[in-house]
């Protein structure tokens, strides 16, 4: 027997802590769901979910999301804002084509598993999930195809499937990733790292984007040096030439004003005399 609708009464369900009810034929969940405050473990994988309700935020307790393998189009824009306590997110074999940015706030997310999608690309604040452990973004295919500067900042990761996408380039920061042991980047048109770098290993291209990186800084370094030299340079020509411009014009006006002024009268006075 499979389960075509769940019935808003189910919202009276106060005390209920875990929910499964996967592989059914669910279209939509109702909005009511929101009301189980105390609920910290849902599944509602298998089904034919299209969406999922924007009440879901409210179940504020959930420790455990797993909402894969169904027909999602996209994620509840505010539901990182709300879902503090969310450790575990499984939303893979949907058709997500990105995630709301909101998702940057889950402080206390550890797993996301997110293969088998349509995403172009993560949230530019993805670096936020600082206790983020697990991360599998395979299998997104010809959309996925570069991943954000912030991604080296998620300093919790350990794990990290890129799988079967289309990324020619590791983001400049993936040197940072220091507890970073289990990499695959199977099946993807890499550039930099140069394959024989990622065939040594995690610790080589570790090292090697790490370097890289910090050649970079050491170039950025550099010419704001000669910029901040540069501007130096031009300031003391300005102030020289104004310096100059200020003293033509005193000398002139002396000038002027010796030459060209009037005779005082002490001065007829003398050539009276004469």
């Amino acid at each position: 027997m499979y389960f075509e609708v769940i019935p808003e009464s189910i919202g009276g369900l106060q005390n209920l802590e875990e929910l499964n009810i996967s592989t059914n034929i669910l279209e939509s969940l109702p909005d009511s769901i929101g009301l189980l405050q105390k609920l910290k473990f849902l599944n509602v994988s298998g089904n034919k979910l299209t969406a999922l309700p924007d009440s879901i935020s409210q179940c504020r307790s959930l420790v455990e999301l797993d909402a894969s393998f169904n027909s999602l189009a996209y994620l509840p824009t505010n539901i990182g804002y709300e879902l503090q306590n969310l450790q575990k997110l499984l939303i893979q074999l949907n058709k997500i084509r990105s995630l709301p940015s909101s998702v940057c706030e889950m402080k206390s997310l550890r797993y996301l598993d997110a293969h088998f999608n349509e995403l172009h690309g993560l949230p530019i604040a993805i670096g936020r999930l600082i206790n983020l452990e697990f991360l599998n973004l395979s299998s997104n295919f010809s959309d996925l195809i570069e991943l954000p500067e912030t991604f080296g900042d998620l300093i919790s990761l350990r794990e990290l499937d890129l799988s079967n996408n289309q990324i020619h380039a590791l983001p400049d920061t993936f040197g940072r990733l220091d507890n970073l042991t289990k990499l695959n980047l199977e099946q993807n048109p890499l550039e930099v790292p140069p394959m024989e770098i990622v065939n040594q290993g995690v610790q080589a291209m570790k090292s090697f984007m790490a370097k890289r990186w910090i050649d970079i800084l050491a170039e950025d370094e550099r010419k704001s040096m000669q910029e901040m030299q540069e501007q130096g340079q031009n300031g003391w020509l300005t102030r020289s030439t104004s310096w100059l411009k200020n003293v033509s014009e005193n000398v002139t006006d002396y000038i002027g004003t010796t030459i060209l002024s009037p005779r005082s009268p002490k001065d007829a006075y003398l050539d009276q005399q004469l």
